[in-house]
């Protein structure tokens, strides 16, 4: 295991990167640790909205590559992780708040509230559950690019891809939607360095006008 960068320094330098040492072995140790990371994302109504799909056999990852219009990384990296949204996460809304019950956290009355207040939400309309979904998910997903950057990982999001034909190739239930890919493994050679601009021109306090 790598030692952990600060958060700070693990935000400054994480960049994208789309080299990667084809023959670098990701750990099963440091993908469950960089997964357990992801997964302690927030989420509305803590309904934990992602689903991660991890292909790193290379048979599959070829398979994805065509799907992802041929990006190299796909295949050269130590695994692609795919992000999925939930799009019926309420659908999980009693047995988290049950959890919570068991554990203490919350009462038995406010659970029961709190369930009908979801699904309520969700019947409202079709476009809540999709917008949780890729809100959420993608939450998830940078605490997932945060977290192996500070053990010494690479990854680069990628929303190029044909998302039809993966749902298809990789038997997502409906009931998903994929948010993006994420390559990770070791970097080949550097990233290519990005630029910001000011906060000046992105900061906004208690007007726009």
């Amino acid at each position: 295991m790598q030692e952990d960068l600060g958060l700070f320094q693990t935000i400054e330098e994480r960049h994208s990167v789309k080299n990667y040492d084809p023959d670098f072995v990701l750990s099963q140790e440091d993908l469950e640790d960089i997964l357990h990371a992801a997964n302690l994302a927030p989420s509305s109504w803590n309904l934990q909205h992602w689903r991660f799909l991890v292909i790193n056999e290379q048979s599959k990852q070829e398979e994805l590559l065509p799907i992802a219009y041929n990006q190299q990384q796909i295949v050269d990296a130590s695994a692609v992780i795919a992000i999925l949204g939930d799009l019926e996460a309420n659908k999980e809304a009693d047995s988290i708040t049950q959890s919570a019950v068991d554990a203490g956290f919350m009462s038995g009355e406010v659970k029961h509230l709190l369930v009908d207040q979801i699904n309520k939400a969700y019947e409202s309309s079709a476009a809540v559950g999709h917008q949780l979904a890729l809100v959420n998910a993608s939450l998830a997903a940078m605490n997932l690019m945060l977290a192996a950057k500070a053990k010494g990982f690479d990854t680069c999001p990628m929303g190029g891809f044909n998302a039809q034909k993966f749902l298809e190739s990789f038997d997502i239930p409906k009931r998903y939607v994929p948010i993006m890919l994420i390559s990770l493994g070791k970097a080949l050679k550097p990233a290519h360095r990005s630029s910001r601009k000011p906060l000046s021109e992105k900061v906004f306090y208690n007007t726009m006008k």
